[in-house]
């Protein structure tokens, strides 16, 4: 009996996640990321909700999606809509649920053939090195 669901070749699945990892494939990444239906994955330097600027949104208009799932952390956390704006005048769908809510969605989303963006925030900020004085 086949337990696997059926995948469409050529797009990128989520296939595991972590706390502080997030697999597409079988390529593990520690720190957010988008990423598309197809192509390359990107970083994103979204670290939690309330880092999210509107510059952070305009980065995933390259990738010309339909639809945006946003995984916001091991906990719901919406976004000002003022913040997405971009998204809203481009038409591009939104929806925000915590991030393994959001990968499950992605994947379903993804072998149903859409041109869905999954938007994972993952992992921690990068520590700021001390810089001592010369």
């Amino acid at each position: 009996m086949k337990f696997q669901p059926d995948t469409l070749d050529g797009v990128n699945a989520i296939s595991r996640l972590e706390a502080s990892r997030i697999w597409v494939h079988q390529t593990p990444f520690e720190s957010s990321l988008l990423v598309p239906w197809v192509g390359t994955v990107a970083p994103w330097a979204a670290w939690q909700t309330s880092d999210l600027r509107p510059e952070h949104f305009e980065q995933m208009l390259a990738f010309k999606p339909e639809l945006v799932i946003l995984g916001s952390g091991a906990k719901l956390s919406f976004v000002s809509p003022a913040q997405y704006r971009v998204l809203i005048e481009h038409r591009i769908g939104i929806e925000t649920m915590d991030t393994a809510a959001a990968c499950r969605t992605y994947n379903v989303l993804v072998n149903e053939g859409r041109k869905v963006l999954g938007a994972f925030m993952v992992g921690q900020a990068p520590a700021e090195q001390d810089n001592p004085a010369s």
